[in-house]
């Protein structure tokens, strides 16, 4: 269904029943990422699945201040409420991770219980990410010069995906269809404006949340495995589970067991 917000218009998919869980997909994904999942979470929670700004059928209709995270935890926000949801819990991956968790710092009243795969808080220090936002621009120019078909050529070839081509044809043949389908406009807006380089560091302000936190990460994923560690240790009630034989995306290479290690988190009382 769509959703019109002030500056865009949201698509967004919805399935199951129960309590209402929204799900953030990452960067170069959509509400799709998700939907393999409707018959397993869907049988105890009421899956959102929001396309994010510059993602799938999602319009943006503002300037590039639209694609903040900021922006995007607002129009969250928005959306839960003209849908009557007063309490939610969240999922976020990768890129979706980091706008759940600034989701969560921002309105801790309506999150019950949060899931972040493969994410992080960002970076620590202004150099950082300076330097990190320079790339991110450069990247974005590169979408937009060169078209959407060579940047995924480029981006599922990069070393946080290394696992990722090691499965079947099928499922590397899915994601690149769903990757295929972004806009390069939407996903150039989307890293400069939600880019790593481009969020404040949520480090210090871990220690501010009150949700009961499950922190996962591959164990091929050696750079996401210390940063879930680091970050439960940080935090009230936050768990690091690291899933082995799995890279960055979690969901797409183990899904059984990752539905499993949700369901089991999020229905646990």
């Amino acid at each position: 269904m769509k959703i019109k917000i002030e500056g865009a218009d949201f698509h967004v998919e919805m399935c199951g029943n129960g309590t209402p869980l929204l799900l953030l997909h990452g960067f170069t994904g959509s509400s799709g990422t998700w939907m393999p999942f409707c018959e397993s979470l869907g049988r105890h929670s009421y899956m959102i699945c929001p396309d994010l700004p510059g993602h799938g059928k999602t319009v943006v209709e503002g300037g590039i201040g639209y694609f903040s995270i900021d922006s995007a935890a607002r129009a969250l926000k928005e959306i839960l409420d003209g849908l009557g949801f007063e309490k939610v819990d969240v999922l976020g991956y990768s890129m979706g991770g980091r706008l759940a968790l600034a989701f969560a710092l921002t309105y801790p009243d309506l999150v019950g219980k949060l899931v972040l795969e493969s994410a992080s808080p960002g970076l620590e220090s202004e150099e950082e990410r300076q330097g990190r936002r320079m790339k991110d621009h450069e990247l974005a120019n590169f979408i937009k010069e060169r078209g959407i078909g060579p940047f995924v050529d480029y981006w599922e070839n990069i070393p946080l995906f290394k696992s990722l081509q090691l499965m079947p044809d099928t499922v590397k043949q899915a994601v690149r269809k769903q990757r295929l389908e972004n806009s390069p406009d939407g996903l150039a807006n989307s890293l400069i404006g939600m880019g790593t380089g481009a969020q404040p560091s949520y480090w210090e302000r871990l220690p501010e949340l009150e949700a009961e936190v499950l922190l996962l990460a591959g164990g091929l994923d050696q750079k996401f495995c210390g940063i879930a560690e680091r970050m439960s240790e940080r935090m009230k009630s936050g768990k690091a589970l690291i899933v082995e034989a799995a890279g960055h995306a979690i969901h797409v290479e183990n899904p059984e067991k990752f539905g499993t290690i949700v369901s089991g988190f999020l229905t646990h009382t």
